[in-house]
């Protein structure tokens, strides 16, 4: 069976870009932040499941390239003067936690598939953000971490499919989504990726 499309159930609001344009810096302190959690992330899953052995090279493999692009968000931010803030709870990602079943074999597929999530509309987002940067640098940059994250928000659902029949993860990936849609509709726009 091909790869899937993985479609969000709603765009974001084209609007909300210039609550990222207007407050640049503060945007980028807390990219940095998204990076590293995503890092610590992959990490993590390879610790609370580690019986799970065929998807380990994979997370490994994203929690590298997450860290570079850490590291790459804080090459820019010290060009620009901007300072690491302190980690502070995401309110999106929180929420879409508050969807995460019980039970081992539940919460490891849904884990997987709220980090595809999570790829799917940081991917949407820095293509959003990629096309209203004015500096071709910063264009590129964020260009190349949204085919980044698109791949990501593929990897976590093919490590699904590692473990669970593909009628099983499209459909909770499709609860997800629809949960996530409300979610999203319902943030406040901050300078922020989510």
């Amino acid at each position: 069976m091909g790869r899937k499309s993985i479609d969000l159930k709603c765009a974001t609001d084209p609007d909300w870009v210039q609550s990222v344009l207007n407050d640049f810096d503060t945007f980028l302190a807390d990219h940095a932040n998204c990076e590293r959690k995503a890092s610590a992330l992959a990490m993590s899953m390879i610790v609370r499941f580690p019986d799970r052995t065929r998807i380990i090279p994979t997370l490994i493999g994203i929690a590298q390239e997450e860290l570079a692009h850490f590291e790459q968000v804080y090459t820019l931010m010290r060009e620009r003067g901007v300072a690491l803030i302190k980690d502070s709870p995401d309110p999106y990602v929180n929420a879409l936690l508050a969807h995460l079943r019980q039970g081992y074999d539940e919460r490891f597929i849904d884990q997987l598939l709220v980090a595809s999530v999570v790829e799917s509309r940081g991917a949407e987002r820095f293509g959003i953000i990629a096309e209203a940067l004015a500096e071709e640098t910063l264009k590129d940059f964020y260009h190349g971490l949204w085919k980044a994250e698109r791949k990501h928000g593929h990897q976590f659902v093919a490590m699904a499919l590692e473990y669970c029949e593909s009628g099983q993860v499209y459909a909770r990936l499709d609860e997800l989504m629809a949960a996530e849609a409300v979610i999203i509709g319902q943030l406040e726009w901050r300078p922020s990726l989510h």
